[in-house]
């Protein structure tokens, strides 16, 4: 019996290119690989010492914005002959004053009152819980929720026993707290006294096409952030006195705290600061007594009327307003990377970058699709006879008798 043969198979000519061998040059290859290594390493060097100074960098920010803040007053005194320092002295020594007079006043009230406010946290929660159950049919758990929330009776007395302590047992308890404050406040002096001379010694270093830019971003940040500052804080401070007087009147508990913090909420936490402030309020008096929560309501809405129309145009005149969308993400960005204070100052950071934005953006003419957006806001507001609004682009003028004549067409 024969055995079949193998069958051999004519295999075509490979048509791959040719291998290439790639040989480094082992100096050269050295070399590299100790210039990604120092890069890497100096990275790493420079990420560690910034988280090491960002609490100091942070608090070198905090002292801009308030020599920004004190800079119209200063200027006020300047022009009338004062020397700069003497005239920052003078300012600067009025705030401390101010701070510790309203600490000295209603320091430790404020504190006892805070505690009293934490304590009741538990019974709050509760509350409003007892009541949804039994508006929506739900079953949820107010010890589970208040665990959660981490507001539970012995984590909110730790807490309240801290802060029963008055003034004087916070400061003594936060030494760091009266380091950061002298810290904030030499900076804040030094940038305001020698404001000038800060402004000149960094614009040494640039040239002199730099330095009209320079001089251009550092006028618009004290102008526009440091004006918003003052009337942010100035209607925050009209609103806490209004809400404590009204508060201590109608009988709400722990009125002190709870006022300052419907005013800061208000002014800057744009949008839904205003509700959220008084929905506090209403939270801590609208199961005990509902007429109170009403009469708050009824006095949230006249004030806000009052500082709408009345306040806001005689202390913001001068001040840059900032669009609400921007401004509520500037808030919850403070918020993620400083806490509580970074919300606070994330609208004049934010204002301050609108400004400059505003200043060096290019901005181009709109197509006549984008330019017809506009028109209904233009006929509400009544410009022009038609009730068209006259169009900044010559353009778009040249554009609209020829889109008139084929509307007309089309009707």
């Amino acid at each position: 019996m024969k055995t079949a043969e193998p069958r051999q198979v004519k295999t075509p000519p490979s048509t791959a290119a040719p291998v290439r061998l790639i040989a480094f040059e082992q100096r050269a290859l050295r070399r590299s690989v100790l210039t990604v290594l120092l890069i890497v390493t100096l990275w790493m060097v420079a990420l560690w010492i910034f988280q090491s100074i960002s609490h100091f960098l942070f608090l070198l920010m905090l002292s801009w914005l308030f020599a920004m803040a004190m800079e119209p007053a200063i200027n006020w005194l300047t022009e009338r002959r004062w020397k700069r320092g003497l005239a920052t002295a003078l300012v600067g020594g009025l705030v401390v004053l101010a701070v510790v007079g309203l600490g000295a006043m209603f320091g430790n009230l404020f504190f006892n009152q805070l505690a009293s406010l934490v304590e009741s946290l538990p019974d709050v929660i509760t509350s409003v819980i007892s009541w949804a159950n039994s508006t929506f049919k739900l079953a949820l758990d107010p010890t589970t929720v208040t665990s959660n929330l981490n507001v539970t009776p012995s984590q909110v007395g730790s807490v309240a026993s801290n802060l029963a302590g008055g003034v004087l047992g916070v400061v003594t308890s936060l030494l760091a707290a009266v380091l950061n404050a002298v810290t904030f406040l030499v900076f804040a002096l030094y940038l305001a006294a020698d404001g000038p001379r800060v402004r000149t010694t960094i614009g040494s270093w640039l040239p002199p096409a730099r330095q009209d830019v320079f001089v251009t971003v550092w006028d618009i940040a004290q102008a526009k952030t440091g004006g918003y500052v003052v009337s942010k804080v100035v209607l925050a401070g009209l609103s806490a006195v209004f809400y404590s007087i009204f508060f201590y009147l109608v009988g709400v508990p722990s009125w002190l705290p709870l006022a300052l913090l419907v005013g800061l909420m208000a002014q800057f936490v744009p949008v839904v600061g205003t509700y959220f402030g008084i929905l506090i309020p209403i939270l801590f008096v609208v199961f005990t007594s509902p007429v109170t929560a009403v009469w708050i309501i009824v006095f949230a809405t006249i004030y806000q009327q009052i500082e709408t129309y009345v306040f806001t145009p005689r202390i913001s005149t001068r001040t840059m307003d900032v669009n609400a969308g921007i401004a509520l993400a500037s808030v919850f960005i403070g918020a993620a990377l400083w806490g509580a204070v970074g919300a606070l100052i994330g609208i004049p950071i934010a204002a301050a970058i609108v400004a400059l934005v505003d200043t060096y953006g290019r901005r181009h003419e709109l197509v006549p699709a984008l330019a017809a957006m506009n028109e209904p806001d233009q006929d509400e507001s009544g410009h022009g006879e038609s009730g068209r609004g006259e169009s900044t682009h010559p353009d778009l003028d040249d554009a609209a008798p020829a889109t008139a004549a084929s509307d007309h067409a089309t009707s």
